[in-house]
């Protein structure tokens, strides 16, 4: 009781403590409290490192005063005991959106322009909000962030690819804002996600994203530089931010790794919310040297009971399940800083059993205190305030009974700035738990819980639970419940002590009035038993089985990247699409990721000798028109969208990698899609399964654009309808316009005068400058036509039509022109403007001296791209050999990577493919698929993988299981089907 009294006082001291100086009172006279408290003989947690036994932490003022073991306490303070107590600093989230309402959407539609004035071009970028202007403080939310550990959050509106500026929360719920705030303006939060409260349409997509703040950035200097005559608000706040920290939100490892490279780009060091998966690629996520805002939100395991519906669960998904939980872990071990957040989770109860199973799988508890205190206070420049409790800093402190990080601690109090929310009572007993009792008979279990906050019981007797209401107070326990008996309404009241830990001792009286000595015995409570388990806690293994992370991360993926190895193919046919032609038993030496010699009775010793005998080798299939391996197909918020690029998302974790990789296909150009006349810009990769995005890229890739005629780009299909063009005409008035204002860009460029850097053309001047290569969507005749002659007016040609279905029309204006033809084999009538399509298509054009490739624009389709090369043979009398060049030789000149790839010949690349048959035919298998010497499909290997993958899928199950049966909650098994993208994809 005197405890309480003290806190009583303490709390009514800190409203004159709160008021503002140069306030005037109406409410009585004006005081200052200057006592000061004292709180003696606990186990001080002065930082993550330095740790003071039966110490004493002295306040004042809402400020630490002193901390040690010799503090001197003055005479007006109040000293509260805390033998056997432990205090620590209060937890910071550096990521919240506290106090601030969601955002409401704007409305349906459109919207081209922009919607404010005065204001950037673009509304998702807003640097100018402010959350001040629309917070409110969240009482509740802040009680429950206080049981959870939390004293101060950093909030901020969560709307805009750039919103603005943070504030920086003290959750004290008897101050006002002019206390609270500790900071109203602690950070720039940035994300790739649209403002919901504009219609704008650009950007539709991670790479407009990317391309806008690439643009934007470049913008503000250019603004910072006094080179503009009118006021834009949004980009003077964005240089008045810039020496705040930027928070980025990325939500995943992959856009964590683009995220960094905006930043990159403008030496802007982001500190990056993640995504909980970083641990696929740590030794990447180290590289960017970014501090990690790490959510905890692990996954659920999935209800593996119908063992049917199981067997549809990827096994990337269950990983997910069992690697998350080591993500802290792994990255503290590999030296990668972070701060933890409740952000992301859909309870925040869910933080603190989140947080017990990362230090169970491994994560010390001295880096987790690091990660809740002394990081996040860094990152935010409040070290000398915030994170630690030594003098001078906030009075924002834990009082536990123990070893915050166990599960069993109880959290009594959280003060804020000197001001404790108590949220349980640390001066009575703590009676929680079990216990097991015998009355009239009848065996009952009896548990408690919230016994020092709001006391509840639960009573079960046999397979009946008993309705049971409970008082507690003064080592004192009242609880009432109803007979096993349901017949009858009669009623049994204890009352019984708990003077001591293990038991309560009492009577009951019966519902007829008799009374019966009651003894309960607390479960489990044997103090050595515990302190043996305890001993063997901490001398065994306790991390959790983690299944093995490998490369991608996902089935069919290597434990260890593959490397380069000296190959020699011995007795073999070789296509070499050489002037040699077809070499019959014929070997082939493949040496640091070249081809090294094509011959007979060739040898080497260091080589591993492979006999194809009675087997085929080709150079490996290119196809010039794909989208797979990406994270994005089509940024359509505007008609151009040249200043994006492919290679900004490349998804090195798609499956469709590996299974084009067995059927022989080594390159591919990922080509931007067709919502608008100029697309994006391409990504020519190989299919270096295992390898980061940014390494599948070739090297000194040549530079390709996406542009695009037709159906597609006036929206024949769009709901709405709305954008230029609307016509064919359109189209080319489209090209005519950006092709001037490009010629007038790069002539102010070269002019030596300064000028504003923009992305989109810098782009087109390139293909002016013949420096980049245009890939065309079209079909019909007249519209390719009109863009021949518009190249010519401009002086220089178009290097691919794609698709092209009418180029048998036209074969002899291509040819004149100069520019490729890269087609479907057979595939008509699948939209009115492809009604004249003929299988003829590939022969004709190649007849009439068209440089001819034959595409999939199709992740099933790219599987099987040497039989729809056959069909050329079929359709046209394409010999053999040229029908092969289709897919090889051909595209690889399309794309003008012919010197390095698409034919057998020494010193060239070694991407090769050894096939079972012959290549051409139905029944030919890719038996080995070899891209610069390394083997990334082995059909051998590939039959290991899929024995290994249904073992560790069975373990993976077995683990879930077991979760289950420890009454751990699941999630439910839903169907996920793989969404192939093509050229009309939208995100």
């Amino acid at each position: 009781m005197t405890k309480t009294l003290l806190r009583l006082c303490i709390l009514m001291c800190s409203f004159s403590l709160f008021a503002q100086d140069y306030f005037p009172s109406n409410s009585g006279v004006i005081a200052n409290n200057s006592n000061y408290t004292a709180f003696t003989n606990a186990t001080i947690h002065v930082s993550p490192t330095e740790i003071i036994e039966n110490a004493t932490l002295l306040i004042k003022e809402g400020k630490v005063i002193a901390v040690g073991n010799s503090v001197s306490i003055p005479k007006n303070t109040t000293s509260i005991d805390l033998s056997g107590k432990s205090i620590y600093p209060s937890f910071i989230d550096m990521y919240t959106t506290f106090g601030v309402s969601k955002p409401k959407r704007g409305g349906n539609g459109p919207q081209y322009g922009p919607g404010r004035s005065g204001f950037y071009w673009n509304d998702h970028i807003m640097p100018e909000q402010d959350v001040m202007a629309t917070f409110n403080y969240d009482a509740k939310a802040a009680s429950e962030m206080h049981k959870l550990g939390f004293g101060v959050v950093n909030t901020h509106m969560p709307d805009g690819i750039v919103r603005g500026t943070g504030a920086l929360i003290a959750l004290n719920n008897n101050a006002d804002n002019s206390v609270r705030v500790v900071d109203g303006e602690t950070t720039q939060h940035l994300s790739f996600s649209k403002s919901v409260t504009s219609r704008q349409s650009y950007p539709s997509s991670i790479m407009g994203s990317m391309a806008l703040l690439r643009q934007m950035y470049d913008d503000a200097k250019w603004y910072a530089d006094e080179n503009v005559d009118t006021k834009d608000l949004a980009l003077e706040a964005l240089n008045g931010n810039t020496n705040l920290p930027q928070i980025f939100e990325a939500g995943s490892r992959a856009n964590l790794m683009r995220a960094d490279k905006v930043g990159d780009a403008f030496n802007i060091q982001y500190t990056i919310v993640g995504g909980g998966d970083e641990y696929e690629r740590i030794a990447e996520v180290k590289a960017t040297n970014a501090t990690i805002i790490l959510p905890i939100d692990f996954q659920l395991a999935y209800d593996v009971d119908d063992a049917f519906l199981a067997k549809t669960l990827s096994l990337s998904d269950m990983r997910s399940w069992n690697q998350q939980p080591h993500n802290p872990r792994l990255l503290a071990e590999s030296g990668i800083e972070f701060a933890l957040t409740t952000h992301g989770l859909k309870s925040k109860k869910s933080f603190s059993s989140n947080l017990m199973k990362a230090i169970e799988n491994g994560l010390s508890k001295q880096k987790a205190l690091e990660a809740l205190t002394t990081i996040p206070a860094r990152l935010l420049g409040k070290s000398d305030v915030l994170g630690t409790l030594k003098t001078g800093s906030y009075a924002n402190f834990l009082i536990t009974d123990g070893d915050i990080f166990e599960k069993t601690t109880k959290l009594y109090e959280n003060w804020v700035q000197g001001v404790p929310h108590v949220l349980a009572n640390m001066n009575v007993r703590d009676i929680d738990g079990d216990y097991n009792f015998k009355l009239a008979g009848s065996t009952y279990k009896l548990s408690i819980s919230g016994s020092t906050s709001k006391p509840n019981a639960t009573l079960e007797s046999g397979d009946k639970t008993l309705g049971t209401k409970m008082s507690y107070a003064d080592d004192w326990v009242n609880f009432t419940f109803k007979t096993a008996d349901s017949t009858k309404k009669e009623y049994i009241r204890v009352v019984a002590n708990a003077a001591n830990d293990i038991s309560l001792n009492g009577k009951a009286i019966m519902p007829t009035g008799n009374d019966l000595s009651f003894y309960a015995n607390k479960a489990k409570v044997d103090i050595a038993v515990k302190s043996e388990d305890k001993k063997k806690e901490d001398t065994a293994e306790t991390t959790p089985f983690m299944s093995p992370i490998t490369y991608p991360n996902l089935a069919y993926g290597f434990t260890e990247k593959p490397k380069a190895e000296t190959l020699l193919f011995k007795n073999a046919t070789v296509w070499t699409n050489e002037k040699e032609g077809i070499l019959e038993n014929t070997d082939v030496l493949i040496k640091n990721g070249k081809i090294s010699k094509i011959g007979k009775n060739i040898t080497n010793s260091n080589a591993k000798v492979i006999d194809a005998t009675g087997k085929h080798i080709t150079a490996g299939i290119i196809d010039e028109h794909s989208h797979l391996a990406a994270a994005s197909i089509n940024e359509g918020g505007q008609n151009s969208s040249a200043e994006v690029t492919i290679e900004d998302v490349i998804d090195d974790e798609d499956v469709d990698i590996y299974r084009n990789l067995a059927g022989g296909v080594t390159s591919i150009q990922i080509l931007h899609g067709s919502a608008n006349p100029i697309g994006g810009r391409s990504a020519i990769i190989k299919l270096k399964w295992g390898e980061s995005a940014d390494d599948l890229i070739y090297e000194n890739s040549p530079k390709f654009i996406k542009f695009a005629l037709g159906e597609n780009v006036k929206q024949s299909r769009s709901q709405f309808n709305a954008r230029f063009p609307q016509s064919r005409m359109g189209v080319e008035q489209v090209f005519m316009d950006y092709f001037s204002r490009a010629k007038a860009y790069d002539q102010a460029k070269k002019s030596g005068k300064p000028y504003r850097k923009d992305t989109e053309m810098e782009v087109l001047a390139e293909i002016l400058n013949k420096e980049r290569f245009i890939s065309c969507h079209s079909y019909v005749q007249s519209e390719i036509n009109m863009l021949m002659k518009v190249a010519e007016k401009f002086d220089f040609n178009i290097n691919t039509f794609t698709h092209i279905l009418e180029g048998y029309k036209v074969a002899d204006k291509m040819a004149k022109h100069g520019v490729g033809g890269s087609t479907f084999s057979d595939w008509w009538a699948y939209k009115y403007e492809v009604n004249d399509a003929i299988p003829y298509n590939a022969a004709i054009m190649h007849n009439a001296g068209v440089v001819v490739a034959i595409n999939s624009d199709d992740a099933e389709m790219s599987r099987r791209l040497n039989q729809e090369a056959a069909k050329s043979v079929k359709y046209g009398g394409v010999s053999e050999e040229e029908a092969w060049k289709f897919v090889t030789l051909n595209p690889a000149k399309l794309l003008h990577l012919d010197e390095r790839v698409g034919s057998l010949k020494v010193g060239k690349d070694a991407d090769v493919v050894l096939w079972t048959d012959h290549p051409l035919s139905i029944y030919a298998k890719a038996e080995k698929t070899i891209i610069e010497g390394v083997t990334y499909f082995d059909l051998a290997k590939d039959k290991q993988m899929r024995e290994a993958i249904k073992k560790e899928k069975s373990e993976l199950t077995n683990l879930m299981l077991q979760d289950k049966n420890k009454g751990l909650k699941t999630q439910p098994i839903k169907k996920k089907e793989k969404v192939l993208l093509h050229c009309d994809s939208m995100d």
